[in-house]
């Protein structure tokens, strides 16, 4: 499968509908970057270790090595995510049908907003590419059951893992340091919190990143005519791409985003947001090495209520346990089913 540069390049000038595919897809990775990068830095503005400027610079330059350094190493979120399902013999088909899946996403985080319903990028892509391969097929025959049931468990990783990883590692912290001297361990965890920060950015970039590699990755099997992207090896040019995109999208998020997004959560103290950052980007590296799409916010989300269970479980919002279970019940259909309506009505129409 020819994946060079010049091919994909000719092969947009050629394609409209893929031309729309690889917009809609970069569209959807700067956003990625705009709004879910935040929460990797959101709790080292909050303990003010990091002035937000300075930590949107940190968030974009380790997205971008995120998204290059992780799919070098291990891709297999970006496999997982271009294998979970089956477009079909008919590559003309399956590339409108992609479209479709895209577009489903856009539409349906438009309307998500609107009615108040939070979302996750990661969710939406996932049900849209497999409501479109079940338009294709009418059926399930579409669905990798095999990779598929790796979504299942990233919905249970992002949510249970992240709050025991959090929940031990802040109660070693606690027992560490429990004699120390109050000021230099909070000057330690200042420094180390930066490091944190700078590790969920990067893991971010890894998982992220990859999904929207998996994505692209399809949109260039299909034009070379074939169905699947079995022994397809990612090309650095198309890491690079999608690394730009988010690190340009992290970037410009701004410093109003950052600012709301650290000042949502939990209060806590230095050691605390070190033990946050920590935590969930240790579970973020093996869903990745597993190849395991998990929500990064869900996981910074729950490594943060983790922490907080340490003092006292009162310190659990509840609140935000309703917003990831919402997004759950509300994406997985909702953006499922738009992406099934618009593959029956572009493959009608196209």
């Amino acid at each position: 499968m020819d994946v060079s540069l010049s091919y994909f390049l000719n092969a947009m000038s050629e394609s409209p509908v893929l031309l729309i595919t690889v917009a809609l897809t970069l569209g959807v990775i700067f956003v990625n970057g705009w709004t879910d990068a935040p929460n990797a830095i959101a709790t080292c503005i909050t303990t003010r270790c990091m002035g937000a400027r300075q930590a949107i610079l940190l968030s974009a330059v380790f997205n971008f090595l995120g998204v290059l350094i992780m799919t070098h190493i291990n891709a297999s979120v970006a496999s997982t995510i271009s294998t979970m399902v089956d477009f079909g013999g008919n590559t003309h088909e399956a590339l409108i049908a992609l479209c479709a899946a895209l577009f489903s996403i856009v539409v349906y985080s438009v309307a998500a907003s609107y009615f108040g319903i939070p979302t996750s990028e990661s969710h939406s892509l996932i049900a849209g590419l497999t409501g479109a391969a079940i338009a294709i097929h009418n059926g399930l025959d579409g669905v990798n059951g095999d990779e598929w049931i790796k979504v299942i468990y990233g919905l249970f990783m992002s949510l249970i893992l992240g709050f025991a990883v959090g929940w031990v590692i802040c109660k070693l912290l606690t027992i560490l340091c429990a004699g120390m001297n109050r000021r230099r361990t909070n000057r330690f965890f200042q420094g180390a919190q930066i490091f944190g920060a700078a590790a969920m950015s990067f893991m971010h970039g890894a998982q992220d990143g990859q999904k929207f590699i998996g994505v692209l990755l399809l949109g260039v099997a299909f034009c070379n005519g074939q169905s699947s992207v079995e022994g397809a090896v990612i090309p650095v040019w198309l890491m690079l791409l999608c690394s730009v995109v988010m690190g340009v999208g992290t970037s410009v998020g701004g410093e109003k985003i950052i600012k709301s997004v650290g000042m949502d959560m939990v209060k806590l103290e230095k050691y605390q947001g070190f033990a946050a950052d920590l935590s969930a980007a240790v579970c973020l590296l093996l869903s990745t090495l597993f190849g395991i799409p998990v929500s990064t916010t869900h996981t910074k989300t729950s490594a943060i209520m983790g922490v907080g269970a340490v003092k006292r479980l009162s310190a659990i919002n509840f609140g935000v346990v309703k917003d990831m279970m919402l997004t759950w019940v509300f994406t997985f259909p909702g953006c499922g089913l738009i992406s099934f309506v618009m593959a029956k009505l572009f493959m009608a129409l196209l």
